[in-house]
């Protein structure tokens, strides 16, 4: 069921505290820490503590959730010091997605090209 932890997801593992992370900020209903595979010197994960599949079903089935992990992607940003950045949701296997939990990246620190890879 939307919203709910599954026992299955590794970003809801890291919500409840059985994995740890780098976490670098964490609201009533966000948590955001550093990916363990970085693309770019600042890379670092937002999520929503409420399993969500992806972007798509966060916006649809809790839009103020949604708008506040946009908000603690500023709140990341303004904290890393960066002057430019990207946010970047993967919705999906063919855009990316690998962890089924929806999360925004925000990837700054260098020079990040367009069109992305």
């Amino acid at each position: 069921m939307a919203g709910e932890p599954q026992d299955d997801c590794l970003f809801c593992k890291i919500v409840a505290g059985h994995i740890p992370a780098t976490i670098v900020r964490e609201t009533e209903t966000t948590v955001a820490f550093r990916d363990i595979n970085p693309q770019a010197p600042t890379h670092v994960l937002v999520i929503p503590k409420a399993h969500y599949e992806n972007a798509a079903a966060l916006g649809a089935g809790a839009p103020q959730l949604a708008a506040d992990v946009l908000a603690e992607t500023q709140a990341v940003a303004d904290e890393e010091k960066l002057d430019s950045y990207r946010v970047v949701f993967n919705t999906g296997s063919g855009a990316g997605q690998t962890v089924w939990h929806a999360h925004a990246h925000v990837l700054g620190g260098r020079g990040l090209q367009w069109p992305p890879g």
